[in-house]
């Protein structure tokens, strides 16, 4: 359990995909131009990074290590035509918005990252966990963003209507430029909460001597 725990908090918070170690910026910065375009992309890569990381750690004692990377292209192109498939058949309207997006799943350096340093390494369960922590921190780092792109942009978050009818849009938020700024924005974010939680636990923890802070004449600037 604290094996699967760990897969999940690493996915999401301690190397979220595009906030921490900032992958799969292509897809990031093209498709979230509404908060349901980054869950539907989020959700497809996620369907992907779980079930090719499964298929890659059963394997993976089979798997010469010579052809590797093509089989684990193989692999994940196989599933991305499947998703592909489906969303064409039952959800037309993502299908059209991801359009191009949804083939280029198979090259994201998130999936194949997944597959080389941690599904050919480890047991199917872990390696399943790792996909969907991976995935959900995908999933949750495109859907703010596509949600404040909207927001801005349109005045709305999953079409509905948020912003009262006399708001103004910034419609440079729903272009191009507006995927860097917010980008910047929520990662800035990110690190600001990170730093100050850190900086807490030193404290508290008397990192600096028993009496953490209050002891310590090494001017580090925590205190």
């Amino acid at each position: 359990m604290n094996k699967v725990v760990e897969r999940l908090f690493n996915g999401i918070i301690k190397e979220n995909p595009t906030f921490v170690l900032m992958l799969g910026m292509c897809p990031t910065l093209a498709v979230t131009t509404s908060a349901v375009n980054g869950l539907g992309m989020g959700l497809t890569t996620t369907v992907v990074l779980i079930m090719s990381n499964m298929i890659i750690s059963m394997l993976r004692n089979i798997i010469p290590d010579k052809v590797r990377m093509p089989a684990y292209i193989v692999i994940v192109a196989s599933f991305v035509t499947i998703v592909q498939f489906l969303l064409e058949g039952y959800v037309p309207s993502l299908y059209d918005s991801l359009g191009i997006y949804i083939p280029l799943i198979v090259v994201n350096c998130i999936i194949l990252g997944r597959a080389e340093s941690y599904a050919s390494k480890n047991p199917v369960v872990p390696s399943i966990f790792d996909g969907v922590g991976m995935g959900l921190g995908f999933t949750i780092g495109l859907t703010a963003i596509g949600a404040v792109r909207e927001l801005v942009g349109a005045g709305t978050i999953f079409s509905k209507q948020i912003m009262p009818s006399a708001y103004e849009p910034i419609t440079i938020f729903i272009l191009a430029p507006g995927a860097f700024f917010v980008l910047a924005m929520l990662t800035a974010i990110q690190n600001k909460v990170k730093n100050n939680v850190a900086n807490n636990d030193k404290k508290t923890s008397g990192g600096c001597g028993e009496d953490g802070c209050d002891s310590c004449s090494s001017h580090c600037g925590l205190n």
